[in-house]
């Protein structure tokens, strides 16, 4: 998942003072940019995107899961990574500023607005995996129980609000361990397990030969977990902005870019091989995988008392991501619906510690509504892919609007400065827009583990979640907004904390 930026003072007039401003504004930024390390960049873009959260859903397809894996990584991860960075080097402000630039404010609301929106259904996948954890420790039996998973998302989605709302920064320095204790430590030692096991003699759960490099066609279906990979892979955007940082941009960043796909590649592929030599894909839960895995390798190994250890670890790291980030989008939508006045007021409230917690609240209570579809739908592992599905869906919103306005920018403002100017852009871009489209459309289809539900039930949830969420809710804010919602103090705000970022950001990198 990916950061959202506050945006920059809206779109100018295009005479040439307008364009000698932005001139000399990305001048300054480069020139006064403390200076990073390709491979620094790399680390932190691959902290940024992999997990072992997505494993099980593709290590239901055992070997093939490299080509699952390889081919998104293909036409969307660095069609991403490229685009944005020459976004990110020309103009500050992120998603929202580039598709108000490209294409047009309203539009750049609905693609700030998608990134807020994804995270209602982000959060209760991702606490439905911890809640499956969390049952490895208790009783193993929970992490198939649709109540129990409903009532573990609902206390700690809740909890994180609470925490939120005070203002709390303890928190935000979990995140940077969430790459070695959640994913890089828990990963290695699956692999290593794997490996082992497999040396002695014991046979795959899931066949390794070249026969299975390529999923079984059994239709449409039997390609449907190929789109999780899409969100999989989103947050390669959010490191863009520290392109201009490089040294030699055009040399390094396409260099960081390969450097953190080859190792976000590693660190999705080998975990999810070695889920699927030991745990059969018909026994596979695709929120407790991870945990099977684990708990098979350490009773064959006779080291059980390991199972809640790494449990504990992988709750940490997710628990620690989950509070990092609550606040993050809902604040980036809040600056720019302030300034453009896109939320009533009663959302743009801020708390005596200056947080959006009207914001949060509302959030949450949608959030509640959606746990209470792990009690509601029979199996934990199909609430979980749904949602999934939907929170992908809204995404992908974003991503075909980012592309589209990397065309147009290229095309309505060659001239600009740019630090990095991607290579053939216009192809990228349309790689990107064709892949991102059929993401979206195959995501209507059950996937092959969905089981036998009613197909029209799937796509009315799935189809109902993205125009409600990803079209309908925005196009009724901008429709029913009035002036008096704009903040005539967001403006200066908006500048004191990007000065204040500036300054962190300085004082971070000495």
């Amino acid at each position: 998942m990916s950061s959202m930026e506050a945006p920059s003072p809206g779109r100018g007039s295009p005479g040439p003072s307008a364009a000698s401003r932005s001139g000399g504004a990305v001048a300054t930024r480069m020139a006064g940019a403390p200076r990073m390390s390709w491979l620094t960049l790399a680390l932190m873009t691959t902290s940024s995107v992999a997990s072992l959260r997505a494993a099980p859903t593709m290590a239901v397809y055992g070997l093939a899961c490299v080509f699952l894996y390889l081919v998104p990584a293909i036409v969307f991860l660095l069609p991403t990574a490229l685009v944005s960075a020459e976004l990110a080097s020309g103009w500050e402000g992120g998603v929202y500023r580039w598709v108000s630039e490209g294409l047009s404010k309203p539009l750049g609301f609905l693609a700030v607005w998608c990134q807020f929106a994804m995270t209602i259904f982000y959060y209760p996948s991702l606490l439905a995996y911890v809640a499956s954890t969390i049952a490895y420790v208790v009783n193993p039996a929970l992490a198939s129980n649709g109540p129990y998973t409903a009532v573990v998302i609902m206390v700690l989605y809740w909890t994180g609000v609470w925490v939120s709302s005070r203002g709390t920064k303890a928190v935000a320095g979990l995140s940077s361990w969430g790459l070695v204790i959640g994913t890089l430590i828990p990963g290695t030692l699956l692999v290593v397990l794997g490996l082992v096991f497999l040396g002695q003699g014991n046979t795959s759960a899931a066949p390794m030969n070249a026969a299975h490099l390529f999923p079984q066609w059994t239709g449409l279906a039997s390609l449907v977990l190929i789109v999780n990979n899409f969100l999989s892979y989103s947050g390669m955007e959010m490191n863009a902005v520290h392109v201009s940082s490089l040294r030699d941009p055009a040399r390094e960043f396409p260099r960081s870019m390969f450097t953190a796909s080859g190792m976000v590649l590693l660190i999705f592929i080998l975990p999810a091989l070695a889920i699927s030599w030991v745990v059969p894909s018909s026994q596979l839960s695709l929120t407790a995988g991870v945990m099977q895995a684990f708990d098979s390798f350490f009773q064959y190994f006779h080291i059980g008392w390991l199972t809640p250890v790494i449990a504990v670890a992988l709750i940490a790291a997710s628990l620690g991501g989950m509070l990092t980030w609550l606040a993050g989008p809902s604040k980036g939508l809040l600056m720019i619906s302030r300034q453009e006045g896109y939320l009533p007021p009663f959302l743009q409230r801020l708390n005596k510690e200056g947080i959006q917690q009207n914001l949060l609240v509302t959030q949450g209570v949608v959030t509640t509504v959606i746990a209470l579809a792990y009690a509601l739908i029979p199996n934990v592992s199909s609430a979980y892919w749904i949602f999934s599905v939907i929170t992908t869906q809204v995404y992908l919103i974003v991503y075909l609007l980012m592309f589209a306005a990397a065309i147009r920018l290229r095309r309505t403002q060659p001239d600009h400065p740019r630090g990095y100017r991607a290579p053939a852009l216009v192809p990228v871009c349309v790689t990107g827009l064709i892949a991102s489209a059929a993401a979206m459309a195959i995501g209507f289809v059950p996937s092959s583990q969905f089981g036998s539900g009613s197909v029209w039930s799937y796509v009315a949830i799935v189809g109902g979640g993205l125009v409600l969420l990803g079209l309908v809710i925005p196009y009724l804010f901008l429709r029913l907004r009035k002036p008096s919602w704009r903040n005539p103090d967001a403006q200066a705000e908006l500048a004191e904390q990007e000065a204040e970022e500036r300054r962190g950001t300085t004082g971070g990198a000495a």
